[in-house]
């Protein structure tokens, strides 16, 4: 660690002097560019304000969660929001069933949008901070790794899901093939939890058991499904 105390969020890494190389020292700061000719006054107020926000406790304690890597963090909650999100939109239809709310079907369409809001944080944060939006170099990491297709894939059809979502779109698409596009959900969150499990390098419980959850809930699904199918059972004829 090139500064002269230890980082907060590497407290058991030494810093170079500790290290046995005394006389080393990198510091780094951050700053705000106002345009050309902007007032004085108005500098000074936006700079008054910045370092108030920025000495609040919640808001230094906020920082320090994010890591030693604050894109990775972000990176990896917006995808874990999206992702759990999505299994909530997924459960409102077997809640339904098991409850009698029919109410609940209210629930999907703001959660689904949820999910995608989430979804696209995700992307932004990779497309800006790992790839600087550079549409060639986000495109060669798509061609060449698999988990990252698999999410871009599942983006898409959840950019497709949402922008079908509104009752105009529905209306222009008809029911019945509106239905059929949406099922394209399930494949969503197939993906969603192939992706999470791909970037998992060493402990994979917690992408397994979204699995297991996402399991269920497809299989509630199955279930239902073949329920409706079965033909009803015959009731006896009963003598008078």
């Amino acid at each position: 660690m090139t500064s002269p105390q230890r980082v907060a969020a590497l407290p058991d890494v030494p810093t170079a002097s500790e290290a046995g190389v005394p006389g080393v020292g990198v510091m780094e700061w951050y700053g705000a560019l106002a345009p050309a000719g902007t007032p004085r006054a108005v500098i000074d107020k936006l700079n008054a304000e910045i370092v108030k926000f920025l000495q609040k406790p919640e808001v230094r304690t906020r920082f320090s969660d994010l890591g030693a890597d604050p894109v990775k963090t972000l990176t990896h909650t917006t995808g874990l929001s999206a992702l759990t999100i999505l299994l909530v939109t997924l459960s409102v239809s077997p809640a339904r069933w098991l409850t009698g709310i029919n109410g609940l079907v209210r629930l999907r369409r703001p959660l689904g949008l949820f999910a995608y809001f989430y979804a696209v944080l995700h992307f932004l944060i990779y497309a800006v901070f790992d790839h600087q939006l550079s549409v060639a170099d986000i495109t060669d990491d798509v061609v060449e790794h698999p988990w990252v297709l698999v999410g871009f894939t599942t983006l898409v059809i959840l950019t497709v899901l949402a922008a079908t979502s509104p009752a105009a779109a529905i209306r222009r698409i008809g029911g019945k093939r509106w239905q059929r596009l949406h099922r394209l959900v399930y494949l969503a969150g197939v993906l969603a939890v192939l992706h999470f499990y791909w970037l998992v390098k060493k402990d994979v419980s917690q992408p397994l058991r979204y699995a297991a959850i996402l399991g269920l809930l497809l299989s509630a699904r199955v279930i239902k499904a073949r329920w409706r199918r079965s033909p009803p059972v015959a009731e006896p004829i009963r003598g008078t």
